[in-house]
């Protein structure tokens, strides 16, 4: 799977669709890992200057907020890494 992948992301004579499966790829696994690490960021900032860190689950409100700003960097990742390897 991995050699598949590899073989994906430094095929830059490939047409078009090879540069939009890395796009695609690398906004979703950008989103998957961030993901978690935004909650664990928030559940930081909730509980600070408290004794521990407790993990709690965003509002509605700040989920939206979280995936806004996750969905943009997700897309200036993706723009970046499809630039990159079109050039490299």
């Amino acid at each position: 799977m991995l050699h598949l992948l590899y073989k994906e992301y430094f095929n830059t004579r490939g047409s078009g669709n090879s540069r939009r499966h890395i796009f695609v790829a690398s906004i979703v696994v950008f989103i998957i890992l961030n993901l978690v690490e935004n909650v664990i960021h928030y559940s930081i900032g909730r509980t600070h200057g408290l004794s521990g860190i407790s993990l709690t689950a965003p509002s509605y409100v700040d989920w939206v907020r979280i995936i806004g700003i996750m969905i943009i960097f997700a897309i200036l990742q993706g723009l970046f890494t499809m630039t990159l390897s079109a050039n490299f």
